[in-house]
């Protein structure tokens, strides 16, 4: 079963991503995580990759494809993938869509983690974390029982990561929804979109997805 999962960050597409590879078997890619491996390895795609980025470029869509053209051929992929950050334009799905069709292999649903961009603004610039234990804390809803001391360890200190500020999270939204928008109607057309309640517990959005699944054959 190959999966395409989208949601924007903060959306818990991390976390279900995991739970899918434990109970599911499926290999998660990252396409940023891939590109960085093959400059890495010194391949010849890692070499031409190399050379776009340090000339500040993108890589194309083509080098990319090609990534996942070798990664999906090797044996741990046997069960299917969740592609994580890719496609994000028409013309990546398709090109995606065409280098899968070759080894007879194809996507078989599209899970989408709707969320409130109001109510994710709120959880994402709330969270902090204990700077000895890395306990997680919110301002809002999961304070430590004392303020300013850790419920776990008793530290009283406590950080926050930069980027957790209502701002950034904002811009973080308006990308997402800028990139993924166009590829919404394309696989939704195919009758492969599946969307579920991302704001909803960790524990219901796994069930969602899971309902989701099971009506698929892949």
């Amino acid at each position: 079963m190959n999966l395409i999962l989208l949601g924007p960050p903060g959306a818990g597409k991390g976390t279900q991503a995991k739970k899918l590879t434990d109970e599911r078997g499926l290999v998660q890619l990252s396409t940023g995580d891939m590109l960085r491996a093959e400059v890495a390895s010194g391949s010849a795609l890692g070499v031409e990759a190399k050379k776009i980025m340090d000339a500040g470029q993108l890589v194309s869509d083509a080098i990319v494809i090609g990534m996942i053209d070798g990664r999906t051929d090797k044996p741990d992929t046997a069960k299917g993938v969740i592609f994580d950050g890719f496609p994000r334009t028409v013309a990546q799905a398709e090109a995606l869509d065409a280098m899968l069709a070759k080894k007879g292999k194809k996507i078989d649903a599209v899970i989408e983690l709707k969320v409130d961009d109001a109510a994710l603004i709120e959880r994402i610039s709330g969270r902090f974390t204990c700077a000895k234990c890395g306990t997680g804390y919110h301002d809002k809803f999961a304070r430590p029982k004392k303020d300013g001391i850790c419920d776990k360890c008793g530290s009283t200190e406590f950080t926050r990561r930069a980027d957790d500020n209502a701002e950034t999270v904002k811009a973080r939204l308006v990308a997402y929804r800028q990139q993924t928008a166009p590829i919404l109607p394309y696989y939704q057309a195919k009758g492969l979109l599946h969307s579920v309640d991302g704001m909803a517990a960790m524990p219901e959005v796994a069930g969602q997805i899971d309902r989701a699944l099971d009506g698929v054959k892949g």
